[in-house]
């Protein structure tokens, strides 16, 4: 299949759509209508762009409103289409996509409807051209590509063909099934989009909110692998409206497209049995984590770590790194190194979370993966870890991914570090797990991170939940792996007062705002907090009151909630989730402490308002302090 994509799908002008789709390494295009009327390029001008970008214009769209009508209104929509012939033999371009009827005034007879196209596609044959059909999912008559598959087969000119599109046949819950039954010579341009499954007028959801290929959640792999074992080879194009992606950097949205269908078409190859060209997606566990501090400073996250549990246990055999571990074994490392990655990373961010190492099956082959895919590999790194030669690529606000396998990870800490510290003797309430760690990135970059880590490793997404910030709404939305072993979440906000939002602007640009430690007892981890000093949020009294009629708590249960500024939930299930949140550093980085009893799923979202609240209240208290 020819991957290609409209230009409707970018921000932008005509010029730098192509110039962004060129780029992005796709070879097609399809150019829509508006984009060329609002252009100051000629059709000349165009056929010229498109040859020097290296790019095939597929299809000129769309032509609306043509079939059912009569009388004077059926010869002005012929005499249209024979100037729109014109432009399309100037432009570079033999397929005209022609959607199906909304007007009232276009009568739905079958027979006429038939006519119709049967002259159309003479006309369009008799100048080396062909018409493709589209049912719109909300057309006045032709509303199901199982329609326009009958029209075609009854029209019967080699000329006039079928335009599949993903979206409005999923949209309407066609079976996928129907594909079978189409003759795949007669499809001259199969177009596809994912969207959030959202129960509104389907015109709405169009318009407005597709998305790429597993962005969303339309079954877009099963409807590619239904076109391959059709026999399907044309064309495979992205036709996305987005009110997101119009705003956002054109570049940006082609380079996630080309990886969308990349990843749904590997994907689609793999469900039907077939050879897949991408290696198999990793199941990632973290392993560790890393943060930058600017050196002489981060004497604050030391004293953090030292009251959560941690212990410093050694430092690095060459550079000025620190090696921190729980009881559990669960590794962070402090690096201070000023001419390396993790020193460039905080003279921009300051203290900040840096890295995250991930312990995969064959590093090797999700290097492969993600080369394919076309992210970031990180190379020639002067880091903490440098001398183990480990993979890594670009992540979040520029941060990296360390690929970790067996190889690597075998002796690791012993053969990078000087280890002089043993652990003491186990103590209730330790740190035992990363449990997941909070991302914010921009709002329009939302979904390309989605797509980032979901085209990248095996894992599951989550419900999208909206979080309610004192300064506005926050778009949040987990991503975890099989066995839980990675959880992240992601979160962007276009309110400028919102948490997320300012620390965007105050972290200049997307990263990490907080990790999540699991604990075995939050109780016992509470006490030893208070004892230590560990400055932590504090949760105000009506949020005890509310939840202990919510859920029929006990007074001592409320009292020992309260005395430890812990949140609570619970699922239906009866899966319990216990919350505890440091002060934030520098007003930016924080850290949750958290434990789940029996099988919670979730991240505790009833309580993300009286969390966001306590944190814009003590962020205030930290600034007048600091006046």
């Amino acid at each position: 299949m020819l991957d290609s994509i409209a230009t409707v799908s970018l921000g932008g002008t005509l010029r730098e759509k192509l110039e962004a789709i060129s780029a992005a390494g796709f070879r097609a295009a399809e150019i829509f209508e508006n984009d060329f009327v609002s252009s100051d390029l000629s059709a000349h001008d165009l056929r010229l762009l498109t040859d020097d970008l290296g790019l095939q214009n597929i299809a000129y769209q769309p032509f609306r409103d043509f079939e059912g009508l009569k009388g004077d209104a059926r010869k002005r929509v012929f005499d249209r289409a024979e100037r729109k012939f014109d432009l399309m033999q100037e432009m570079g371009t033999d397929l005209l996509l022609v959607c199906s009827s909304t007007m009232e005034d276009a009568e739905g007879d079958e027979g006429r409807i038939i006519d119709d196209f049967r002259e159309l596609g003479e006309r369009a044959a008799s100048r080396g051209l062909r018409i493709g059909y589209e049912g719109l999912a909300w057309g006045r008559y032709i509303n199901d590509h199982r329609d326009v598959a009958a029209i075609v087969s009854a029209v019967d000119l080699p000329s006039v063909g079928i335009i599949l599109d993903s979206f409005h046949s999923l949209s309407r819950h066609i079976p996928i099934s129907s594909i079978m039954d189409i003759d795949p010579a007669k499809i001259f341009l199969a177009q596809i989009a994912d969207a959030p499954l959202m129960n509104m007028d389907i015109l709405q959801w169009s318009r407005h909110f597709r998305c790429m290929p597993l962005q969303g959640g339309l079954p877009v792999t099963e409807w590619v692998a239904a076109l391959i074992k059709i026999g399907y080879s044309g064309p495979l194009s992205l036709e996305i409206f987005n009110d997101r992606f119009r705003a956002g950097f054109s570049k940006t949205v082609a380079i996630d497209g080309k990886r969308s269908l990349v990843t749904v078409r590997d994907d689609a190859h793999h469900l039907v049995g077939e050879e897949t060209h991408l290696p198999d997606r990793s199941d990632p566990a973290i392993k560790f984590i890393e943060f930058s501090v600017p050196p002489g400073k981060g004497e604050e996250l030391r004293k953090i770590l030292d009251m959560i549990g941690f212990e410093h246990i050694g430092n690095h055999k060459i550079r000025d790194v620190a090696l921190w571990r729980s009881q559990d074994d669960i590794f962070i490392i402090v690096n201070r190194e000023s001419y390396s990655f993790s020193g460039s990373f905080s003279l921009i961010h300051g203290d900040a979370l840096c890295a995250i190492g991930l312990y995969i099956k064959d590093r090797k082959a999700a290097l492969e993966r993600a080369h394919h895919l076309g992210m970031a590999v990180a190379e020639n790194l002067s880091d903490s870890l440098s001398g183990r030669s480990i993979n890594a690529i670009r992540s979040v606000g520029g941060s990296l991914v360390y690929f970790l396998d067996e190889d690597v990870y075998a002796g690791l800490w012993e053969k990078e570090f000087e280890i002089t510290q043993k652990i003491k003797p186990e103590i209730k309430g330790s740190i035992t797990s990363f449990d997941h760690v909070a991302s914010i990135v921009g709002y329009d970059e939302f979904l390309s991170w989605v797509l980032y880590w979901t085209s990248l490793f095996d894992l599951k997404v989550c419900q999208e939940v909206d979080l309610i910030d004192p300064g506005g709404v926050v778009q949040s939305q987990a991503l975890e792996s099989k066995n839980k072993n990675f959880r992240l979440t992601l979160n962007g906000s276009l309110g400028a007062r919102t948490l997320a939002s300012r620390f965007e602007k105050k972290f200049l640009g997307a990263g990490y705002q907080h990790i999540a430690l699991g604990t075995d007892d939050i109780f016992a981890f509470s006490k030893r907090m208070r004892k230590t000093g560990l400055p932590i949020l504090e949760i105000n009294k009506n949020y005890y009151d509310d939840i202990q009629a919510r859920f029929g708590l006990t007074d001592a249960f409320i009292i020992e909630l309260s005395d430890g500024n812990i949140l609570y939930d619970r699922d239906s299930d009866g899966g319990e989730f216990f919350q505890i949140f440091s002060r934030a550093i520098d007003r930016m980085f924080f850290f949750e402490i958290v434990q789940r009893v029996g099988e919670y799923k979730g991240y505790g979202a009833a309580n993300t308002q009286v969390r966001l609240t306590a944190q814009r209240r003590a962020g205030e208290k930290q600034y007048s302090e600091h006046i």
